[in-house]
């Protein structure tokens, strides 16, 4: 008897990839699912600590759509590897720090490498033709297969029928009529194809979701980048901005304000990697000191770290500054009035 040929699909958490996989599933094929970590994955982050996010659910949607698939996952950490995508995009970025084409080229070249080093015969993902104006037009669908090195290892089933048949097709592993001619951004005929499927629940029709299109994570990225006259990051840089007010006063230091006690409890974890400022004398936020503040500074942060919270309209406040080296002192400070508040300090 013929073994049944084996896929691997790129789930990123959303309707869009669950469906893919479940398409080719329908059809015998054993699909294994994989998901790339770059470290800018909104899943499973600020979800997790934010007051404001309480009613949604708390998972990882990769691996929640693997288990309603009832397929393996496989999570791969690419943060190292991705620096050079994000930094050095051939085709560009998109409205934001967002290199969509360059990404999926990248993320498909790893699944050729993956296919090719565990015995799998060929690649699914859940692109749409026109539904992502950088990387998901009819003129870049053929770009990301051949830049990537798939080629025609590269299913769409979502979209099959409008692009030109691939090697599973051909081959008779996948029957092309019982795949799906899917164009545009509507995300009609998603819904109605879950319906149909008995999928009930799912994550934003969208898929998943990266930090970099968000314009405001964007701008801090960028600032972190001009303050430090260096583009190179790592995993804590990264995770920072993705919480907290960031407010910059001088070129040389920023105040990571934690905005609820979620935020504040995950910026407990940094307090040995930073000077913290927190008011003593009243409730407030706990503040993070990114930079090399001098004395002045101190006072100034301390003095914008007192508008937040119970001292806001205090007369004066004490503000307890912890030192990266353990040591504490105290200082008096007049809280920050809005009429002094600059407004471009906000990043």
């Amino acid at each position: 008897m013929n073994q049944p040929r084996k896929a691997i699909a790129l789930i990123s958490g959303g309707l869009d990839s669950m469906l893919a996989a479940k398409t080719v599933m329908e059809q015998g094929v054993h699909v294994e699912g994989i998901n790339f970590f770059t470290g800018f994955c909104v899943e499973g982050h600020t979800h997790a600590i934010r007051e404001k996010d309480k009613t949604k659910p708390k998972r990882n949607n990769a691996l929640w759509v693997a288990e309603q698939l009832g397929i393996k996952l496989h999570i791969v950490d690419v943060i190292e590897e991705y620096k050079k995508v994000l930094l050095n995009p051939k085709h560009g970025y998109g409205a934001n720090m967002n290199p969509c084409l360059d990404c999926k080229i990248f993320m498909v070249g790893k699944a050729k490498q993956w296919i090719a080093e565990n015995g799998f015969d060929f690649i699914i993902t859940g692109e749409v033709i026109g539904q992502r104006p950088m990387s998901q037009r009819k003129s870049t669908m053929p770009i990301v297969a051949k830049q990537s090195g798939a080629d025609d290892l590269l299913l769409r089933p979502l979209c099959a029928k409008n692009l030109q048949p691939t090697l599973p097709e051909l081959e008779g592993w996948v029957d092309r009529e019982k795949l799906h001619d899917i164009t545009g951004r509507s995300r009609k005929p998603q819904m109605a194809m879950a319906e149909r499927f008995g999928i009930n629940e799912y994550a934003q029709p969208a898929g998943g979701c990266c930090f970099l299109t968000d314009k405001n994570y964007s701008a801090k990225l960028v600032d972190l980048w001009q303050a430090r006259n260096s583009r190179e990051y790592e995993l804590d840089d990264i995770m920072l901005l993705k919480v907290g007010r960031h407010i910059r006063p001088k070129p040389h230091f920023k105040l990571i304000v934690a905005r609820e006690e979620g935020e504040g409890r995950f910026l407990e974890g940094y307090k040995r990697e930073f000077v913290s400022l927190k008011c003593s004398s009243h409730s407030g936020p706990l503040v993070l000191v990114d930079g090399d503040p001098s004395a002045k500074d101190l006072y100034l942060a301390a003095s914008i770290t007192a508008r937040y919270g119970q001292s806001r309209n205090a007369e004066t406040v004490d503000m307890a500054i912890n030192f990266k080296d353990g040591s504490e002192r105290t200082i008096q400070v007049k809280p920050l009035a809005d009429a002094d508040f600059v407004q471009d300090w906000m990043i």
